[in-house]
């Protein structure tokens, strides 16, 4: 039996260790081969998995939408924007020199008059030359001018005014303008793109992009109870110079006339306002067609709906108006809606503030019928409501409208917009014909204005008669200016 020879430590343990090592080589490049194609297989199995998920980015069902286009807009806007210079003669004192009538021809002013010039923005409306701006842009002014993009300038009349809006209409002698059509304020939504075309520190044809930040904001700047604020709020740029231009969207369609801004500076702060053009397209056809605007009421008193208001009356919800008061005789009193009823829309809209209710009832005419939708004990009921003018009837009243009153003996003629700016005064009946009567004893001339009777501001037939109708101890108290500027006040004994 032969001996095997001994084998050193040594060797033996670099055997096994080559050995061990060859073997684990070999099963590296199996199992890397076997995991590689095991990664491959997982991989794709978990974006199946993630897949469900969140769509993959190179998903084209995902891609941002593309970046809106403002260039059609803004060139079709700029040409349609005119920019708008007024002077305003300021009369200190009044005086007359008989070479007063002359001082225009040369250039000057009479003694005791300042003249300054102010500047703003309009909207060209139709190609025969009706311009849309603010009423503030233009009140006062003696002499308006009109430059359009073109650098031609033409001198412009006014129209008609509405100051309970804040717009006016111009008009220049000029054919084949340029001009905006309307939109649909109504249609607008919260976050919509638009544009605000003007003319800002004079800086002519300025374009500025915003979004619809809200809509029906009442910001309190018109004053007085008849007035109409529900603003399309937006954060597109607008200063001083941009009043009475335009608000567009991307498809060029006016939807609101740029009116005000909020700021504690006086320029920008990220906030400006626009009249909706819902209610631009009525004052406007208004204007054009009767000569002042006709507005017709639902006869209510109304308040907003918070928690706390919604707690304390016993309401379940915070959606709609309060109804505070009825008046007698209004289109709400004869349809049937009562104290405490929430109106919810009105011809379908919803409203949830006053400013929204203005906005939806200056859209219409006295004689209107319109749906509103109240709810009453929980119940929804729609009443149809024919709205009235303030006078409580629903007639339409022309500015060159004339009547006859047989108590004064006299044919009266409701007060032009030009001579009510002129004069400085906001109402008023003047009297074209005297025959006989109480006013032809007092010696009141024809071209007399009368401005209040008893107490009560006059401008149509109907308010003259129910002034005339208090009369208290058989005396009339007269009130009235001049065309020259001179005011007078006359007591009547009956």
């Amino acid at each position: 039996m032969r001996k095997m020879r001994p084998i050193s430590i040594s060797k033996s343990f670099l055997g096994v260790a080559a050995g061990a090592l060859l073997i684990f080589f070999a099963l590296f490049i199996v199992n890397g081969f076997n995991k590689s194609n095991s990664t491959q297989v997982d991989v794709s199995q978990k974006q199946n998995v993630d897949n469900q998920v969140l769509p993959a980015i190179y998903n084209v069902s995902s891609m941002p939408q593309q970046a809106v286009d403002f260039t059609y807009a803004a060139e079709k806007s700029v040409d349609a924007v005119v920019h708008i210079k007024t002077r305003i003669i300021s009369r200190s004192k009044p005086s007359y020199d008989f070479f007063d009538q002359f001082r225009e021809y040369l250039h000057q002013y009479p003694p005791g008059q300042n003249s300054f010039v102010a500047f703003g923005s309009g909207v060209i409306i139709s190609s025969d030359g009706y311009i849309v701006t603010n009423n503030h842009v233009i009140d006062g002014a003696d002499k308006i001018s009109v430059t359009f993009n073109d650098e031609r300038e033409i001198e412009g009349e006014v129209i008609g005014v509405d100051p309970s809006t804040d717009l006016a209409v111009i008009k220049v002698k000029e054919n084949g303008l340029p001009f905006l059509t309307f939109g649909n304020s109504d249609n607008v939504k919260i976050g919509e793109w638009v544009l605000a075309v003007g003319n800002p520190f004079n800086l002519n044809s300025t374009v500025t992009a915003g979004i619809v930040s809200a809509k029906a904001r009442n910001i309190n700047i018109l004053g007085g109870q008849s007035s109409i604020e529900s603003f399309i709020q937006t954060d597109a740029v607008v200063n001083k110079g941009n009043s009475g231009g335009a608000l567009v969207n991307t498809k060029a369609e006016l939807i609101g006339i740029n009116a005000a801004i909020a700021s504690h500076t006086g320029v920008y702060e990220g906030y400006s306002f626009a009249i909706p053009v819902n209610i631009v397209r009525k004052v406007v056809n208004d204007i054009m067609e009767y000569g002042e605007t006709q507005r017709g009421y639902l006869g209510i008193q109304i308040q907003d709906i918070n928690a706390e208001f919604a707690e304390a009356n016993g309401l379940e919800s915070v959606d709609g108006i309060y109804v505070a008061g009825v008046a007698e005789n209004s289109g709400a009193y004869d349809a049937g809606i009562l104290e405490g009823d929430v109106i919810l829309s009105i011809n379908g809209t919803s409203t949830n503030s006053l400013s929204s209710l203005l906005g939806l009832i200056a859209q219409y005419n006295p004689g209107t019928i319109v749906k509103v939708e109240i709810i009453r004990d929980n119940r929804k009921i729609t009443y149809d409501v024919t709205l009235k003018n303030k006078n409580g009837t629903t007639l339409i009243v022309k500015s060159g409208d004339s009547f006859y009153n047989e108590f004064l003996g006299a044919k009266l003629q409701r007060v032009t917009v030009e001579e009510l700016r002129e004069l400085e005064i906001t109402n008023g009946l003047k009297i074209i014909k005297i025959d006989n009567g109480i006013l032809s004893k007092s010696g009141i001339n024809e071209g007399f204005i009368i401005t209040e009777i008893n107490g009560d501001m006059v401008n149509s037939q109907d308010n003259l008669l129910t002034a005339l109708n208090k009369s208290q101890r058989n005396i009339i108290r007269l009130k009235g200016i001049y065309p020259n500027g001179v005011r007078v006040s006359y007591e009547f004994m009956l």
